[in-house]
């Protein structure tokens, strides 16, 4: 495997922990990759925050227009929704998010491509069958399902390293949002 991998990376708390994490446990060099699908603000400040978290790397790719016209324009169509009630927000943009990892991973020269998923939702399996589907030869790591660190653990463990997130142990909130929606996890709003 090349010494590059390449980190789905949101600028959140997962994500921003995950840069030492992969260094200091994978002995890899972590290039960020910030897939705007609609969700981001202040992009600037994501790539900084990317790179003071120890990025060798940190690029955004504005994917929303691909988003609406190749995801959400064919989901109204067809009337997408989970259940019959809920609009496809996070799903909906995974396949893209798995294909710009693979064309950033085939771009850097980089063997594995890595997400901050939990072992507790679809996204893991989102992401990873996208990745597989487009290049099976990229190894995928999924970090969070191996760290076994609590969202308090994950704030200290930034903090000892200096790295910037905009979460405190008062306000874990972790919001997913693009042109279609948003959801949020890990408290009561």
């Amino acid at each position: 495997m090349s010494d590059k991998v390449i980190l789905a990376y949101s600028g959140g708390l997962d994500t921003s922990a995950l840069i030492p994490w992969i260094k200091e446990n994978k002995g890899l060099d972590v290039v960020a990759v910030l897939v705007d699908v609609g969700r981001m603000k202040d992009v600037d400040k994501l790539v900084e925050r990317a790179l003071a978290a120890g990025a060798a790397a940190a690029e955004a790719i504005d994917a929303k227009d691909e988003l609406a016209q190749d995801y959400i324009l064919p989901a109204l169509m067809a009337n997408a929704l989970y259940e019959d009630k809920y609009p496809l927000v996070s799903s909906l943009s995974r396949p893209l998010i798995a294909k710009k990892l693979v064309e950033k991973a085939h771009e850097h020269g980089a063997g594995a491509v890595a997400h901050g998923c939990t072992a507790k939702g679809n996204d893991q399996v989102r992401i990873e069958i996208g990745v597989r589907s487009l290049d099976p030869s990229l190894q995928i790591l999924g970090p969070a399902r191996e760290w076994g660190m609590s969202r308090e653990e994950l704030l200290d463990y930034v903090a000892e390293r200096g790295i910037p997130v905009p979460l405190t142990k008062k306000s874990p909130y972790s919001i997913d949002e693009n042109l279609w929606g948003r959801s949020n996890e890990c408290g009561i709003l």
